[in-house]
């Protein structure tokens, strides 16, 4: 019985890491980008290469899996033995989460030139999350503070 709770919960905490991981998709905005002025500028792209955009990591992975491994650990051992099982397990589980995460973290995206009608050449990267861009195609790139993606 205590390991069925274990493995639930090893399994929750799984789902909750990959959740995290959803790229944001093209035509999404985050509620403080509503109702802000952008600047737009259009222009044509001269190319487009696969990238890899690392997120970065939260912590989050490392400290479920810690919390998710001492758990796994605990239901083994009995006296000083549990503290030593709960102990490794969360260490272990630590590790993993923060492999989790760190795979997890990492999405494929693009880097695009374009360049403007004024002639000016522009590169931004971005998450290739639904839209994809082709050499020649007019687009436009929508910019907000220190922020610029670009768009059809």
């Amino acid at each position: 019985m205590q390991i069925r709770k274990t493995v639930t919960a090893i399994a929750a905490g799984c789902s909750v890491l990959w959740g995290c991981a959803e790229p944001r998709l093209a035509g999404t905005y985050r509620g403080g980008e509503t109702m802000r002025e952008q600047v737009v500028l259009t222009g044509v792209v001269e190319t487009v290469r696969e990238v890899t955009v690392d997120r970065g990591q939260t912590g989050v992975g490392t400290a479920t899996g810690a919390v998710l491994g001492g758990v796994a650990g605990n239901a083994f051992g009995h006296g000083r033995g549990s503290v030593v099982t709960t102990v490794l397990g969360a260490v272990a589980g630590g590790v993993a989460g923060q492999a989790v995460e760190g795979r997890a973290s990492k999405v494929p995206g693009y880097e695009i030139t374009v360049r403007l009608d004024s002639g000016a050449v522009r590169a931004i990267v971005q998450e290739a999350a639904g839209e994809t861009f082709k050499v020649g195609e007019r687009v436009r790139l929508l910019s907000q503070d220190a922020t610029t993606r670009v768009t059809h």
